[in-house]
């Protein structure tokens, strides 16, 4: 049995706001905000790398955020360890369409990556979702055991998913959404899930066909990887 959690309606939601909205250059004014964070992250540096010395990233996190806001209100950060740096400053649009020009202004003006930091323009995916555990309410769930029934829509570019883990039965709701998906970003990163994911349910018993995360992984990319060739000829 599924319940159904979520579908893409970013497109629809936008469409009533299109002849009423004021005609603005937002790649432009992206840009010129992200030109102004990246001057500001630099003036920061110093302060910032002696917070971390410190293991006190509180000191700074409202000079970034302040930073971060300029560029726009809805976007969030985190500085986490980088996967090839030391450090990563990873913001994030929350799968909102209408930040991306503002998230793709932000990375392309960001500095090159180094062996201190790197930059991510979304939440990455982890290396081996398989070997991550969550924990929920006090109980750890180990994301080796979400089985996952995949349907591709070639047509769209998406793939539509119900996914299954056995600790399903014992959560409430709002767990068990978050348990649905949290596998799915932290397998495909947030920019990825957002682009090819279509209906995402949840399957409150394990159903037939199912396959793992790293599997799920190759399927979508390579779905992507199509899109994207079939978009550019």
């Amino acid at each position: 049995m599924f319940r159904f959690l979520r579908r893409r309606e970013a497109e629809d939601s936008t469409r009533g706001n299109a002849e009423t909205a004021e005609p603005v250059d937002v790649r432009a004014d992206a840009a010129a905000r992200a030109e102004r964070f990246w001057q500001r992250w630099d003036d920061l540096l110093p302060e910032i790398a002696s917070a971390l010395g410190d293991s006190m990233p509180q000191r700074i996190e409202s000079l970034v955020a302040d930073a971060l806001a300029a560029v726009h209100p809805n976007l969030t950060f985190a500085i986490e360890h980088g996967e090839k740096a030391v450090y990563a400053l990873v913001i994030s649009s929350q799968a909102d369409p209408e930040l991306r020009p503002y998230t793709d202004a932000w990375m392309a003006a960001a500095p090159a990556a180094d062996t201190l930091w790197e930059y991510h323009d979304s939440v990455p995916p982890v290396p081996d979702p398989t070997e991550v555990t969550v924990n929920l309410r006090g109980e750890k769930y180990p994301l080796a055991d979400v089985r996952v029934v995949a349907q591709v829509d070639e047509a769209e570019g998406l793939v539509d998913v119900a996914v299954y883990h056995p600790g399903f039965s014992g959560l409430e709701e709002n767990a068990r959404r978050a348990l649905t998906f949290l596998p799915l970003d932290a397998t495909l990163g947030e920019r990825l899930a957002a682009d090819r994911l279509g209906r995402v349910e949840t399957a409150e018993l394990e159903p037939e066909g199912a396959i793992g995360l790293l599997e799920l992984r190759d399927l979508v990319r390579e779905l992507d990887r199509s899109a994207s060739t079939a978009a550019e000829s």
